[in-house]
């Protein structure tokens, strides 16, 4: 991969010499702008205002418009000696947990490739550094004329750099939320919740431009002199005005691409869990209802054995008196 700036990682007093290179591209087809009547290409030329001519790329610089109008010509020279550290510099001013970020401020991606053999155990040191620490790197850098925030994490093997946006530069989501008080139900969040899983996790390999496919077929259908194929008809459903009964549709229709029972529970999910729990409850209530009757049955078992040790007890009592007061007979 060509490398699109050269310099150095700031880490403390350690000094990484690194190359930067894109990360991603663009597979997107792009078109030309042409005359309608005969396909001509419609070029713009670049013509000086003060002598009225056409001039080459090479005879062309930047330049500041004051506020008066006057123009303030700056040079590559120029830039490349900005009183900055950044000016060839990614110096490193923070380490921070990745959750720190706000996904709102991501920005290009880039990789950074160590630059030449002396870079490569710094380059590790730094790599391993952010593995262990479980945290990314922020840091300041210079690149097209402006000072910009990057954020360092690893990627395999390699330090990758993301762009980001300053904090100023992010807009407050103002006005955005609804301005109405909406309830959602319980039911509902269950239907929802009952779509999400039934959508389930997808492989981000798996998906592709679909629109770029599409467009390459019409474009070789064209140079075939063939007719582009037509746009398949979508699907008509009925309008639904109720929201749960649009989840339900939602999760039928979700289970039937997936080739799974459509039928869609009427039961939610939290009022399961709720019933689940107090069967799980019942059978101990049943249990101790069935000890106290166990206790009252052995409550009134001991009663009668008692009452019959009594009574026996009281039986023998009276024989005994009764042997003790009947006469003794005298002999004549």
């Amino acid at each position: 991969m060509r490398s699109i700036w050269n310099g150095a990682i700031s880490f403390g007093l350690v000094s990484i010499p690194i190359k930067l290179v894109n990360a991603t591209e663009s597979h997107s087809i792009s078109f030309r702008q042409v005359h309608s009547e005969d396909n001509g290409r419609i070029r713009y030329r670049k013509f000086c205002e003060l002598e009225d001519r056409e001039v080459t790329q090479s005879e062309i610089g930047k330049g500041y418009e004051d506020a008066d109008g006057t123009i303030i010509p700056i040079t590559d020279d120029d830039l490349s000696h900005l009183p900055i550290p950044t000016a060839r510099t990614i110096e490193i001013v923070a380490f921070v947990p990745a959750d720190r970020i706000d996904p709102l401020q991501m920005d290009a991606a880039y990789y950074l490739a160590a630059s030449g053999a002396p870079a490569a155990k710094p380059y590790t040191l730094l790599r391993e550094a952010l593995k262990r620490s479980h945290k990314v790197a922020i840091a300041k850098y210079a690149l097209r004329g402006r000072e910009r925030l990057g954020m360092l994490r690893v990627v395999g093997d390699a330090i990758a750099m993301h762009g980001l946006l300053w904090p100023d530069e992010v807009r407050a989501p103002e006005g955005v939320a609804p301005d109405v008080d909406v309830t959602v139900r319980d039911k509902e969040l269950d239907l929802a919740d009952a779509l999400m899983d039934t959508l389930g996790e997808v492989d981000l390999a798996d998906l592709h431009d679909e629109y770029r496919t599409a467009l390459e077929e019409v474009i070789a259908a064209k140079a075939a002199g063939e007719a582009p194929p037509e746009t398949p008809e979508p699907a008509r459903g009925g309008k639904v005005l109720d929201l749960m009964a649009a989840l339900e549709k939602s999760v039928r229709a979700a289970k039937e691409s997936r080739g799974e029972d459509a039928e869609v529970t009427p039961m939610p999910r939290r009022a399961a869990a709720k019933k689940t729990a107090t069967a799980k409850k019942a059978p101990a209530k049943k249990t101790a209802a069935k000890k106290t009757a166990a206790a009252g049955k052995t409550g009134a078992t001991r009663k009668t054995a008692a009452k019959k040790t009594a009574e026996t007890t009281k039986g023998a009592a009276k024989k005994t008196t009764a042997r003790k007061t009947a006469p003794r007979k005298r002999t004549a």
